[in-house]
């Protein structure tokens, strides 16, 4: 504690503010509170930095996000010494999202560097296409995604478009723990700072509803309803829709607004069914095809479709990106052969390997967070990425933009509803087929919540736990392979081991007999531990699909039991 209070008195004189100095002496008041703010640094994740808003240097401020500014900044400098640099940012509806959006951008400018600044909020996918758009070296949004309104974000993109990776991250984050808090320069040069909007907005557009390509006649009756749960996608999403010839779009009036509080939710998040409800409720009214749902950044949709009952159910993220996968092969203008791939992660449903080989085509896996996919297409240039997509309520079609993106992939979700439709079908019974095809799988997520340090060291607990103690059966089913993404090999039962082909990250994946996968792995992003379960069997006839899910999601709940979380 002594170590944290010795911290904690550097933020009571400058170059901390007045108001800083002020609320960070209340806050010695308040031990576990002081604790929680000052423990660590926050650290990069697999989505950036992220955290609960506040002072200290476990926490969102401008200090932290300036210090993270100022060693970005030269950062840059010493990769493109000769050049003018050149930065996007971008923000979300969050609160204090703006605010700190300009901070940064006045930092950036103050060391010299054109900083392109959206004028108002925008979508995270915008960002990303922005920074290929204007040849930028960098690009910065201002986002918590969907986690809950006391927190905010920075995720930093690199001139690809994609979120920072190898051997930049860590380059980067080095240079930042080298910045003090002296160092940040928050006097902006004006001159150097540029608003976007309207320009960006419509090349985005073109591009997205670039994969509409549906006859007009097969969307005039289709009928969608729209919630953006209190974020970004309203600035953009019926203006793409109505563009691409969806002329049904209803949008949730009571969430149209951005609002950091998110009043209407519990949680801003589509992988949240309850985020649903007045999506469902107004698609009952109008009798709708369909209802999408983003959530604050509008990188992650969710959707729910009407099932062999004609119920609205909502798909879950393993679930549409099979459909979508499945339809962009299918539909591909050119004869599918090893020369394209599709894209997915290592905690996602093994299904895609399934369909991969059905069309083909290379499967490329990587590490939880979408910028290993968005890698993929960097690493490998003489091959064509067609699509790729993650558990968690994600997708990217095409490498028009190189993270998730909600508003192309729920344009083509829609695409591929409307087409079923007027085939006198429905996506759901699309779903069905794609499992007689390749396989009936079922996947479901836990995610326990650790706060604080306690929870923190909690986590570390488990994971270690996990490593020095695996299970040798689950659910009275054989373990036969633990693959251990830290140490870099898979253990199998004979003894033996092989090296994984993967950067070290805190996983464990436990393959059983049956072919039934267990992923855990601490959240990059947020104060959680999340195990994702997967098991599978085979599948031929549509009238036994109601039985055969049933019987794995008990299958599923007996893993979960047996793990006893």
């Amino acid at each position: 504690m002594n170590k944290l209070k010795d911290i904690a008195t550097l933020w009571l004189k400058p170059p901390f503010d007045i108001e800083t100095q002020k609320k960070v002496s209340e806050l010695f008041k308040k031990p576990s509170e002081f604790e929680d703010s000052f423990y660590k640094n926050l650290e990069f994740g697999t989505g950036g930095i992220r955290g609960i808003m506040g002072v200290g240097t476990n926490r969102i401020n401008k200090y932290t996000l300036g210090r993270s500014s100022q060693g970005l900044s030269k950062y840059l400098k010493k990769e493109f010494p000769n050049e003018k640099i050149k930065v996007v940012i971008a923000y979300d509806c969050r609160h204090n999202s703006k605010t700190l959006a300009r901070k940064v951008a006045a930092v950036f400018s103050a060391n010299g560097i054109n900083v392109f600044l959206f004028s108002d909020l925008r979508p995270t996918p915008e960002l990303s296409f922005a920074v290929r758009y204007l040849n930028a070296h960098c690009g910065i949004v201002l986002t918590a995604s969907h986690n809950p309104p006391e927190y905010n974000g920075y995720k930093v993109y690199w001139k690809d478009g994609g979120q920072i990776v190898p051997p930049h991250d860590y380059k980067i984050i080095q240079q930042i723990e080298q910045t003090t808090y002296g160092e940040i320069c928050f006097d902006a040069d004006q001159s150097k700072i540029h608003l976007i909007d309207k320009e960006i907005d419509e090349a985005f557009c073109t591009k997205a509803i670039e994969i509409s390509s549906c006859p007009q006649n097969v969307k005039d009756d289709f009928f969608i309803v729209f919630t953006s749960l209190h974020g970004t996608a309203i600035t953009l999403m019926p203006k793409v829709f109505k563009a691409a010839g969806y002329y049904q779009f209803h949008s949730i009036k009571e969430q149209e607004t951005p609002d950091g509080n998110f009043p209407t939710v519990k949680s801003p998040n589509p992988e949240d069914p309850k985020s649903f409800e007045l999506g469902l409720q107004k698609a009952k009214e109008l009798n709708a095809d369909l209802v999408v749902g983003t959530d604050p950044d509008a990188d992650r949709f969710g959707i729910a479709v009407r099932n062999l009952d004609g119920q609205f159910e909502k798909l879950n993220g393993n679930q549409t990106m099979i459909v979508l996968t499945r339809y962009l092969l299918e539909n591909h203008p050119e004869d599918l052969s090893a020369k394209h791939f599709i894209g997915s992660t290592v905690v996602s449903s093994p299904i895609v390997q399934k369909i991969a080989d059905h069309f083909g085509v290379e499967c490329k896996l990587g590490l939880t967070g979408f910028k290993w996919i968005s890698k993929m297409v960097e690493d490998f240039p003489d091959q064509n990425f067609i699509g790729g997509g993650e558990e968690s309520f994600g997708y990217m079609v095409g490498d028009q933009v190189r993270d998730k993106d909600a508003i192309t992939s729920a344009l083509l979700a829609t695409e591929i509803a409307a087409v079923q439709k007027n085939r006198g079908s429905s996506l759901y019974e699309y779903l069905i087929e794609s499992y007689q095809l390749f396989g009936l799988y079922h996947e479901e997520l836990i995610s326990l919540t650790k706060t604080g340090k306690s929870g923190f060291e909690e986590i570390q607990k488990i994971m270690s736990d996990f490593r020095s103690n695996p299970p040798n059966s689950i659910g009275g089913i054989d373990v036969i392979k633990i693959e251990d993404f830290e140490k870099q090999f898979s253990f199998l039962k004979d003894g033996s081991k092989e090296a994984l082909k993967f950067p070290k990250s805190n996983l464990v994946r436990f393959i059983l007999k049956d072919n039934s996968q267990i992923a855990v792995r601490p959240s990059g992003t947020e104060p959680k531990i999340k195990f994702y379960f997967s098991v599978n069997t085979t599948f031929q006839k549509k009238e036994n699909y109601a039985d055969l899910k049933k019987t794995m999601e008990l299958q599923c709940q007996k893993l979960i039991q047996s793990l006893g979380i």
